[in-house]
């Protein structure tokens, strides 16, 4: 599957994937994430039913705090 990770191809070893599983992977453990598939926010309690396809574009990115 090739997909498009935060601007940069990603190829995985995968015909099927989530996001949940996607975020697995990539270890992407940050309390305060904001997901984004093809410019549609995903909420964290879909991310195990979001089924991820060739050529999707996907931002994973946390937020962080601070003064």
């Amino acid at each position: 599957m090739k997909i498009t990770l935060n601007n940069r191809p990603e190829e995985l070893d995968t015909e099927t994937l989530t996001m949940g599983e996607l975020m697995r992977i990539k270890k992407f453990t940050f309390k305060k994430i904001i997901v984004k598939v093809n410019g549609k926010i995903v909420e964290p309690y879909e991310y195990d039913s979001t089924i991820l396809h060739d050529n999707d574009n996907v931002v994973v990115f946390h937020l962080l705090a601070g003064g």
